[in-house]
């Protein structure tokens, strides 16, 4: 489990719409068997190392008529930001989908520097 000095706490946190389907005949609302689409995040601030990071829908518009299945995920984490990962599979289909995300980790210290 990681340790963090809560003296060098760094929290961040947003939300972003991933897609909007719907609209466009995109391949989340027309498509078929597995489908994923990516959104890159970047931090304000760098963290000292790969921060916590926690993903969640806090929208989700989905068809009525198909089964609703969903996987969001954060991926390829690094102190500078991270890939949302939303995926679904099968005859679902999503019209958009909005993820919020918190990321926990510390900041840089004063007196950390970097070899290049």
């Amino acid at each position: 489990m990681p340790k963090i000095d809560a003296r060098f706490l760094n929290v961040e946190q947003g939300s972003k719409v991933l897609f909007s389907d719907f609209e466009n005949d995109g391949p989340m609302w027309s498509g078929h068997g597995p489908r994923a689409t990516r959104m890159p995040v970047r931090f304000s601030q760098k963290f000292r190392t790969a921060p916590l990071v926690q993903v969640s829908m806090t929208m989700w518009d989905m068809d009525k008529m198909t089964n609703p299945r969903a996987d969001i995920s954060a991926e390829r984490i690094t102190p500078n930001g991270f890939e949302i990962v939303f995926k679904t599979w099968g005859d679902t289909r999503v019209a958009r989908v909005r993820a919020s995300w918190f990321a926990l980790g510390e900041h840089p210290y004063e007196d950390d520097w970097e070899l290049y």
